[in-house]
């Protein structure tokens, strides 16, 4: 078994909680909301591909972990979730919110302010853009680095407006 480094250690904290911010959307509908018996395929799609968001971060911060990281493990990881966030624009059809009734953590505010969800989306594609770019680098540190800036620019900064707050 590898030791971890306390150094790396104290690095990888912060990440560990920022990556917990772009975890998947949660499949319960909150309470006193039924979900529709019909919901439109592309809620199932976005909460799978928001899943998958998810595993690559945690193959990432698994990495990032350990003394020596499968750089080649986390350059798949980051592209799959540059993959995964540019598919967003297309599963996020009106009236696939919560408040319609669906099980979902999808805001109404979604499609009151398309302008907004787009800047947020775009923000998030840059960031991963900008991971990949660390990934390739072979810098561990870099890959951290991008990692919180996703998490904060990204996941964190679209679910503090477009998401229901699950704490």
């Amino acid at each position: 078994m590898k030791r971890i480094s306390k150094a790396r250690l104290i690095t990888a904290t912060p990440l560990i909680a920022l990556l917990a911010a772009c975890g998947g959307e949660a499949a319960d509908a909150p309470q006193g909301t039924e979900a529709q018996s019909e919901a439109p395929s592309e809620i199932a799609e976005r909460q799978d591909n928001f899943e998958g968001i998810g595993d690559s971060f945690k193959v990432i911060r698994e990495q990032l972990e350990t003394e020596a990281p499968d750089m080649a493990a986390i350059q798949t990881a980051a592209g799959d979730i540059n993959t995964r966030l540019q598919r967003l624009p297309d599963l996020f059809p009106e009236g696939t919110s919560m408040e319609a009734g669906f099980d979902t953590e999808a805001l109404a505010v979604i499609w009151e302010d398309p302008d907004g969800f787009a800047e947020a989306t775009q923000n998030a594609i840059a960031a991963s853009e900008e991971m990949m770019a660390a990934a390739a680098s072979g810098d561990p540190a870099a890959v951290g680095a991008q990692v919180g800036n996703i998490g904060l620019n990204g996941c964190k900064a679209c679910h503090d407006k477009f998401r229901v707050d699950d704490d």
